[in-house]
């Protein structure tokens, strides 16, 4: 993948790989999106296989059948804190063989769900497994090593944009409704062999590689978290607490947002599928701006805006019930993402760079647990799902609190002089 380019700075990889590396990381971004967000479009025919729902079910079997569902999911969720062990294994053995084993743990459980989901619990099993995988967001640590200080949150985002191109928006709907809901995850098998033979041509990270010098063995689960200082653990907090905001928040709306519409509102399928294809199409155009703003102005007014952004619009589709609000907090949220992607993998020491990360991620990940375990809850207080939408929102309050403990700004600051001024 080397060329006659000029290197990139700092990093001494050329450009051309850095666009390899970005495209390859998208994708495994975009894998991740897919495996993600395709709930929102497979939950009707959950529904209607595991709990009998179809178009003449009443309301309350609607709701008593969505409560019982998130309910489920939200015990199942207790496996994906698994996830800290993806994470330590990057930081062990290498951020390839790390990504080979991530895209593994996404793929294998989505082709083995159109054969084995014979019942719910068979299901959430495999579905667990998998969404762990997606949690990990491991492909962005390589990014993050390799790019130019000035243009590193460019690049971050550039991965980013290229996962959340709304393919399955566009493209699941057309399998699900011709396949099933079932080939909506087990699609991805496709892509997990295309990303294993490129991820064979990606290099180790040289700062991966200068951070293992000198050791005589592999580094050990204990011996990575001894390495946590006093402020890696300070931004652990800040990260978590952004983190599970945003996944309980955002979970809540991909779970239910189809179902909210079709079951709630009355809209058909049809207009759901266009709703959701222009919430997709805003991911991309989030990502753009987040990177742009991010080198140009910096990471926590990024954090400021996203985080207003979504509450505003989580608030104004339970007022209102206008689906415009819906996408917007696709667009919003996405700015959350976007900062979260980019800066809890800048903000923490090489060596232990993937492991610290693997922490924030594994407290995040109590939204997967908390998440759906609310929305049973909250689906029934109120007719419509009003206070459901309002909840979400107000919990994007929280991010903006953590900016009280004065997280250092990292634009255009090289991961060596973010470490010295920590």
């Amino acid at each position: 993948m080397e060329g006659s380019e000029q290197p990139a700075e700092s990093s001494g990889v050329s450009k051309r790989y850095m666009i390899f590396l970005v495209v390859t990381m998208g994708l495994i971004s975009n894998m991740d999106s897919w495996l993600s967000l395709i709930e929102s479009k497979a939950l009707t025919g959950i529904l209607a296989d595991f709990f009998g729902i179809t178009g003449s079910s009443s309301a309350a079997e609607v709701v008593a059948a969505q409560s019982e569902f998130a309910l489920w999911q939200g015990l199942f969720g207790i496996l994906v804190f698994a996830v800290f062990f993806v994470a330590w294994f990057g930081d062990a053995f290498g951020r390839r063989k790390g990504m080979m084993l991530l895209v593994l743990v996404m793929g294998v459980p989505a082709i083995l769900i159109i054969f084995l989901s014979i019942n719910i619990y068979v299901f959430l099993l495999l579905y667990t497994v998998m969404i762990m995988g997606t949690t990990s967001n491991m492909w962005e640590i390589p990014i993050s090593e390799e790019a130019p200080a000035k243009s590193r949150g460019m690049y971050g985002s550039a991965a980013f944009l290229i996962g959340v191109i709304p393919i399955y928006a566009i493209v699941g709907p057309m399998i699900i409704d011709n396949l099933g809901w079932q080939w909506g995850y087990g699609v991805m098998g496709i892509l997990m062999v295309v990303l294993m033979v490129l991820l064979v041509f990606m290099k180790e990270p040289q700062r991966w590689v200068d951070s293992q010098a000198g050791r005589e063995t592999k580094l050990g689960i204990m011996e990575a978290l001894r390495k946590l200082r006093k402020e890696d653990r300070k931004y652990i907090l800040i990260a978590t607490l952004v983190y599970l905001s945003w996944t309980i928040s955002f979970k809540m709306a991909t779970t239910f947002g189809g179902s909210y519409f079709v079951n709630v509102q009355g809209l058909t399928e049809t207009e759901f599928n266009s709703i959701l294809t222009v919430a997709g199409l805003l991911l991309p155009v989030a990502a753009l701006f987040a990177g742009i703003m991010m080198d140009k102005v910096g990471r926590n007014i990024v954090l400021v805006i996203g985080s207003l952004g979504a509450m505003v619009s989580f608030i104004g589709l339970g007022i209102t019930k206008i689906p415009l609000f819906y996408q917007t907090t696709y667009f919003f949220m996405a700015m959350v993402l976007a900062w979260i992607y980019v800066y809890i993998v800048e903000i923490f020491p090489n060596e232990a760079r993937s492991t610290s990360v693997g922490v924030c991620i594994t407290g995040a990940r109590l939204g997967y647990v908390v998440g759906p375990l609310l929305a049973s809850v909250l689906i029934g207080l109120a007719d419509e799902m009003f206070i459901f939408w309002i909840f979400a929102g107000l919990l994007m309050i929280i991010p903006l609190f953590t900016l009280l403990a004065k997280p250092l700004e990292t634009k255009g600051k090289t991961l060596e002089e973010i470490a010295v001024e920590r």
